[in-house]
């Protein structure tokens, strides 16, 4: 048997208890709905349409009861695909959806992504969103799964993707490589047993103890496994990911924390500092930022075939509905106010986003149901006033994933 289809049979990943269904839904990205709408239908996607997604490499299931929750929430008339190779984490995924009433949207399949197009013909057409998270970077031949994926993809939809990468996982790889060499032919239970205990011994020089942004290894075995035993692990830094998607015939059209991969967050200010940056084509720019900031674990991002990945975006409009993503509006209203900025926590880095304080009336309606040309005319401003003066708010927000624009969800 292949190792990580071994590995995922024994310990489905991530762990979870379908019984907690009853209590809590797991949130993230990609594929949180009103985020799909605002980065690959420019927030105009009319969800009372069928809607075809396939969650490719899906787990135990998080992204899928994401993704079919919030579908089913919103009315849409839609049709999910769930495969991946464990049978044991597709159990796990199966009995979280019948926990939420949402088998009937879903067929599971097992098997590798390679048959993603297959599926989608026997669905009757290609799929209008992928999902895949955390699964290309396991693969033998990652380029070949993508390109799959790509091509059972709808020209005008789009795929969220998570891919590991090298820098914030600084340690983990020299780890795994030792673990394999010393544990290699033990049996799994013996391979934890024994890293474990390797693990413990280790000197404080050793470059994986030195890295604070690692915790999965604490959450258990399953963590502890996947993360220092796993059989195929491999990182993509940002040169490497572009290669990806050019050679799958795809393109970026955003990570979902654009601010992330702003060098300039990372440099001094002033001018010495930027004119060098402004000389830099974008995916230089991005590659730079992740060189600088050295603590990025995993790349999300939406991506879209080539030729239609511009313009995917969601603009302010009148007739959108913004939705704030873990802030609460009057919160945000008073901070802006107090400080004329907003502080910004990427896994240790601090950034502050510089936001008028004529903006904070702007932030405090903000609250997922008013239109923004509701919003203006509450606070009475003509559409051009309302514009000038949301500008920077949307800017700083959409920066770091903190709002998504919507037409039709609420």
């Amino acid at each position: 048997m292949d190792p990580v289809q071994e590995q995922y049979e024994l310990l489905p990943y991530p762990a979870r208890d379908p019984a907690d269904e009853d209590r809590r839904l797991i949130v993230g990205s990609p594929s949180e709905l009103v985020e799909v709408d605002h980065f690959l239908f420019r927030g105009g996607r009319d969800w009372s349409q069928p809607f075809r997604a396939l969650v490719a490499g899906g787990g135990t299931g998080d992204g899928l009861i994401l993704l079919a929750q919030r579908l089913r929430d919103a009315g849409c008339p839609a049709r999910i695909v769930y495969l991946d190779l464990s049978r044991a984490a597709r159990e796990v995924a199966e009995a979280r959806a019948a926990r939420r009433g949402l088998s009937d949207m879903i067929r599971f399949e097992t098997g590798d992504i390679a048959r993603a197009p297959e599926l989608a013909a026997e669905e009757g057409g290609a799929f209008d969103y992928v999902d895949c998270c955390g699964v290309l970077h396991h693969l033998p031949d990652p380029e070949a799964g993508l390109t799959a994926l790509a091509r059972a993809l709808a020209p005008e939809g789009g795929m969220g993707l998570m891919l590991y990468a090298p820098y914030g996982r600084t340690g983990v790889y020299p780890l795994q490589e030792a673990f394999a060499q010393l544990l290699g032919q033990d049996p799994p239970a013996e391979k934890l047993r024994l890293a474990r205990a390797a693990l413990g011994a280790l000197p404080p020089t050793n470059w994986f103890l030195r890295n604070e942004h690692l915790r999965d290894h604490e959450t258990g075995d399953t963590g502890f496994y996947d993360l220092l035993l796993h059989g195929r692990d491999r990182p993509y830094d940002v040169p490497a990911l572009l290669a990806l998607l050019e050679a799958a015939g795809l393109a970026p059209v955003s990570f979902v924390e654009p601010a992330r991969y702003d060098p300039r967050h990372y440099l001094p200010e002033g001018e010495e500092f930027a004119a060098r940056v402004a000389r830099l084509s974008e995916p230089e720019r991005w590659a730079l930022a992740e060189r600088l900031a050295g603590n990025m674990r995993a790349h999300v991002l939406y991506v879209a075939p080539r030729e239609r990945a511009e313009a995917r975006v969601a603009r302010p409009a009148p007739d959108m509905t913004p939705h704030l993503n873990a802030l609460r509006a009057d919160a945000l209203a008073r901070e802006i106010h107090k400080r004329g900025r907003l502080r910004v926590n990427f896994s240790g880095v601090r950034i502050e986003l510089p936001i008028p304080r004529e903006a904070a009336p702007i932030a405090a309606r903000l609250d997922g149901r008013l239109t923004l040309g509701r919003v203006a005319q509450a606070l009475g401003l003509d559409w051009l006033a309302f514009g000038q003066r949301y500008a920077p708010l949307h800017r700083a927000l959409t920066s770091a994933n903190l709002l998504r624009l919507s037409r039709g969800l609420k």
